[in-house]
């Protein structure tokens, strides 16, 4: 029977887990969206953790923003607010899990699990299944009663050889006591290529090759599409207990955003919201060949994070937009610059092409060469204006020569913690009234009411 429009809260809330990365969650997770959207339902994406790329094709598929569930950047009374605030005039709510549904930044702390337990939000099961079928019964039965609290809508297993390996299955799926949602067959539209930092960055998605089948007709001819939505189906926001969000006040505030397709495009949702309630946000793209603001007009600078060494030519060569900057930072103005957007304010960013220059600010130069590619990954804590500051840090560049030392008298370096407390080498950098660093803040707010 197909599930009914509810306009008074989601027809259907689900989570979509996986034991461990690589088992195929994100491709159905997208493509479930994309089948419920062209079915006519309004559907708002979620995604578990502080992944901002993933967001991004949430977007392109549902029409609206995909919103960050992390519970280290936040309390659960704010997941439960923010779950609240964006499914309210939705049809179904699909929360993309990260990693293994039980992996988070000590133990199941983090975890998409967590996640699950505070919204109290069903969990869909996506199993690899190519190299096995009987034993896939212990797997799923130590899933169902590792954490006994947890509730699970099913499993869609995936990858699945031929209709007798999904007969069999079917049968683990019975005799553990799981609804079965779907047997996915191997097929090239669901393989997930690989991207800079986890995906191919190319937005909207390619279409499917002639004669191919799409990911959601792949997804409509193999799920139990229908039954998920009706065995979800709950007024969810009736047991969030929700609390109102305090009011940020002042209203008053001009904020400029720098943003563009790709150098400076990661942001948390929640950022663009809050500096909303705190006034007027405009947003501009430093690689555009003329600086359309006065910047002194706005009280407030945010350089996201992005890919800029993948735009070093078209950055370096707006040289009004780099003055412009280093101008507003050199007469007090106040900045917050994440990841990309500190590249940008540095001297210059190294590649194996060349050196580019970027704003100055910094005295610092980033390399981007191949030679010097080291992943920098993990949770991130600061102490800043007698708060604890909350993000994440995810990259491949490195300061050239590995020293972030300067003689600058009016710069401090601020110590940066990882989740656990231990120390990372990479510190919030103060000059002025600049705020710069590696790390990707959940709250930039608190970074502005100092």
């Amino acid at each position: 029977m197909k599930a009914q429009l509810n306009l008074d809260c989601p027809t259907a809330a689900f989570l979509i887990a996986a034991p461990c990365s690589g088992s195929g969650k994100t491709t159905i997770a997208r493509s479930l969206m994309a089948l419920y959207r062209s079915k006519g339902y309004r559907v708002q994406p979620f995604k578990c953790g502080p992944d901002y790329i993933d967001t991004k094709f949430h977007e392109a598929v549902c029409g609206r923003p995909s919103v960050n569930l992390d519970s280290f950047f936040a309390s659960e009374e704010h997941l439960r607010e923010l779950f609240r605030r964006y499914t309210e005039d939705v049809d179904v709510a699909i929360v993309e899990g990260m990693m293994g549904l039980f992996d988070g930044y000590d133990r199941d702390r983090g975890s998409s699990a967590e996640i699950a337990r505070i919204l109290g939000l069903p969990v869909v099961l996506v199993v690899d299944a190519r190299s096995a079928a009987y034993s896939m019964a212990p797997l799923l039965q130590g899933f169902l009663h590792f954490r006994p609290g947890l509730a699970y809508a099913g499993v869609i297993f995936n990858k699945v050889g031929s209709e007798r390996h999904a007969r069999m299955l079917r049968e683990v799926a019975n005799e553990v006591g799981l609804t079965c949602l779907g047997c996915l067959p191997k097929h090239a539209e669901l393989e997930v290529g690989s991207r800079y930092l986890g995906l191919d960055f190319d937005l909207p998605l390619p279409p499917p090759k002639e004669g191919a089948l799409s990911p959601e007709k792949i997804c409509e001819d193999n799920i139990e599409w229908e039954l998920l939505l009706d065995s979800t189906s709950s007024n969810i926001n009736n047991n969030l207990n929700v609390v109102n969000a305090p009011s940020l006040g002042g209203g008053r505030g001009r904020f400029l955003f720098a943003r563009s397709h790709e150098a400076f495009s990661f942001l948390y949702q929640e950022n663009i919201d809050r500096l909303r309630q705190l006034g007027q946000v405009e947003y501009f793209d430093p690689e555009a060949s003329i600086f359309q603001f006065s910047i002194f007009n706005f009280q407030f600078l945010y350089l996201p994070g992005g890919y800029p060494e993948k735009h070093l030519e078209a950055l370096a060569g707006n040289e009004a937009c780099r003055r412009a900057i280093r101008e507003f930072a050199e007469g007090g103005g106040r900045i917050v610059a994440e990841c990309g957007g500190m590249m940008y304010l540095c001297q210059s960013i190294v590649t194996d092409e060349g050196e580019f220059p970027m704003c100055g600010v910094l005295p610092y130069k980033i390399s981007a060469r191949r030679q010097d590619r080291r992943l920098s990954l993990g949770y991130r804590r600061f102490e800043f204006g007698g708060r604890e500051i909350r993000g994440h840090e995810f990259h491949y560049t490195q300061v050239l020569g590995g020293s972030w030392a300067t003689d600058n008298s009016d710069m401090r370096l601020l110590p940066v913690c990882d989740a656990k407390g231990e120390r990372v080498p990479t510190p919030v950098i103060r000059y002025k009234n600049v705020v710069a660093s590696y790390t990707h803040v959940y709250n930039v707010a608190d970074l502005w009411q100092e």
